[in-house]
């Protein structure tokens, strides 16, 4: 297991869950990131932040310390 924000650009991985239970984790949850859904990494800005993921095919950018709070298993 680990989080979203470690992933390399182009891995693919699913949401196990999301950390917390603030108004941020509330939103992360509203914007598709719930459990079981796959999620993959399309890249960084360049300062490498903020961060592209492609979720139920849309894409999304998240601040790195959002993506930290999204725990996920890589899939091989």
């Amino acid at each position: 297991m680990t989080t979203l924000d470690l992933l390399n650009e182009g891995q693919k991985a699913r949401i196990l869950d999301v950390s917390g239970e603030d108004a941020i984790a509330v939103r992360l949850m509203e914007m598709g990131l719930t459990d079981g859904e796959e999620v993959e990494h399309l890249g960084c800005a360049p300062l490498g932040d903020p961060i592209e993921f492609l979720i139920r095919g849309y894409r999304l950018s998240l601040r790195s310390t959002e993506a930290s709070r999204v725990i996920v298993e890589r899939i091989v």
